[in-house]
């Protein structure tokens, strides 16, 4: 079993115990919605951060699956494979 490393956006850190990653155990591939519940497992405003109420991304909130955008994959159906890197990207406005 390889992990997924899941690399934490410097705003979500204090959500995830101010780690920059987090490994996820993953036996075969899986979807991303399946490594972000996972991620998200007993931290429910990560999930909020992350996914609306409907479970789509939050158009702010940008994820990819070893370098590629999931939005231009098969969206957070896109498989992760046991030793893939995803990287939670969010955008920050201001000026």
């Amino acid at each position: 079993m390889s992990p997924v490393t899941v690399l934490i956006p410097t705003l979500l850190r204090p959500l995830v115990e101010d780690r920059s990653l987090v490994e996820i155990p993953l036996a075969a591939s899986a979807p991303v919605s399946a490594v972000l519940d996972t991620l998200a497992d007993g931290r429910p405003v990560l999930a909020r951060r992350i996914r609306d109420e409907t479970g789509a991304l939050r158009r702010y909130v940008n994820v990819y699956v070893d370098g590629e955008d999931v939005r231009r994959a098969d969206g957070l159906s896109t498989l992760v494979t046991p030793g893939s890197e995803v990287m939670i990207i969010q955008s920050v406005a201001g000026g």
